[in-house]
């Protein structure tokens, strides 16, 4: 029989104090140019902690550009939040755009256009 993990929802609250600390940490810790105003979508941890992808989105300045500076300073953030975390191992993070306000934008054109189109149809 497996052996159960002592407490339930582990990796999720790890996950979530990783979202909370590097949302803190990007914002005052880095100071990269090419960071700009980012928010933390979303974190996923490995069951082992070895790794994290961090999803992230941009409200100014060049997604790739960011995504490309954030994994440069991600050697630091994880250095930073091992002072922060207590746990025994602390993941190597991934920073990965996250285009789902994007779609979310373009879904919702769509829908008033074809909500638009179809009262004009009607009239």
């Amino acid at each position: 029989m497996p052996k159960k993990s002592a407490t339930p929802n582990r990796g999720f609250k790890v996950a979530d104090q990783i979202q909370r600390d590097l949302t803190e940490l990007i914002a005052r810790e880095l100071k990269d140019p090419r960071v700009g105003m980012v928010t933390v979508q979303a974190v996923e941890v490995t069951p082992d902690y070895a790794h994290a992808k961090v999803f992230f989105s941009v409200l100014v300045g060049d997604p790739a550009e960011c995504e490309i500076a954030l994994n440069q300073a991600a050697g630091f953030l994880r250095n930073h939040l091992f002072k922060r975390l207590h746990i025994h191992t602390v993941p190597t993070l991934h920073f990965q755009f996250d285009r789902t306000t994007e779609r979310a934008a373009d879904m919702n054109a769509l829908i008033a256009r074809a909500v638009a189109s179809r009262s004009k149809d009607d009239a």
